[in-house]
C-alpha cells in the first residue's frame, strides 16, 4: 500500500513535470524527467486550457485540496485584493495550519502533516486545534503537544527536514519543545516550487 501511495505521487509530479515539496517524495523527476507513458523525447504540445488546468493542479497537490476547497478559497482571495488576486490565494494557502507544520519541518509532508493536526498534537497559542484549515494569524505561535514531540513523524522530519525554513517563520526548537511563530505575511514569493501565476489566473478567471 505505501509503496502504490509513492508511485502515485511520483506519477503526479511527472505529469506536472515538476517537484511538489508538500507531497513528501523527491526524487520523482531524476531518472524519469518526463510524463508518465511517454518515454523520452520532446513533451507533448497542450492546448491553452491544458497548460493552464495542469499549473492549478500544481497548487491543489502541493497544498492536499480538494478541488472545491481550492475554489473556495479562489473566491476568498478575489474578495480580498481587487486584480491581484493570486497573491492573496498564496497568502491564504501558506498560513493554513497544515501548511504551516510542513513549513516549519515538523512533518515531511502536507498528508502528514495533516494527520498530526487531526491527531490533537498541534496547539495554537496553547490552545489545541484540530482542523488542518485553520488559518494562522501573524504572530500566533504554533507548537507540539508532549504526545507530538514523540511522534515518529516528527522525529523523522528533524532529522531530515525537506524544505528549509522560509523567512516569514520564527522557529524555537529543543529537544523537549518546539514553537513556531508566524512573524511576517508570506506573499507570491512563498510558493516552494515553479509556479506561472498568470496560468492560474486565467483557469480561474470566471470564478
Amino acid at each position: 500500500m505505501i509503496k502504490k501511495k509513492t508511485n502515485a505521487r511520483f506519477k503526479i509530479q511527472r505529469r506536472l513535470l515538476t517537484e511538489l515539496p508538500g507531497l513528501g517524495k523527491s526524487g520523482a523527476l531524476e531518472r524519469r524527467p518526463y510524463p508518465p507513458g511517454q518515454h523520452g523525447g520532446q513533451r507533448i504540445k497542450y492546448s491553452d486550457f491544458r497548460l493552464q488546468l495542469e499549473e492549478k493542479q500544481k497548487i491543489r497537490y502541493h497544498y492536499n485540496l480538494r478541488e472545491e476547497q481550492l475554489v473556495r478559497l479562489v473566491k476568498r482571495a478575489k474578495r480580498h485584493r481587487d486584480g491581484k488576486w493570486i497573491s492573496s490565494l498564496v497568502n491564504l494557502l501558506e498560513k493554513r495550519l497544515e501548511n504551516v507544520v510542513f513549513r516549519a519541518g515538523i512533518a515531511p509532508s502536507m498528508m502528514a502533516a495533516g494527520q498530526m493536526i487531526s491527531h490533537g498534537q498541534i496547539t495554537v497559542n496553547g490552545k489545541s486545534v484540530n482542523i488542518r484549515s485553520f488559518v494562522i494569524r501573524k504572530g500566533d505561535t504554533i507548537s507540539l503537544t508532549s504526545r507530538g514531540i514523540k511522534n515518529q513523524i516528527y522525529i523523522n522530519s528533524k532529522q531530515s527536514p525537506r524544505l528549509a525554513l522560509p523567512d516569514w517563520l520564527d522557529k524555537n526548537e529543543t529537544n523537549e519543545h518546539i514553537s513556531v511563530v508566524l512573524k511576517d505575511e508570506p506573499g507570491l514569493q512563498a510558493v516552494p516550487f515553479p509556479l506561472n501565476e498568470a496560468l492560474v489566473v486565467s483557469y480561474y478567471s470566471k470564478v
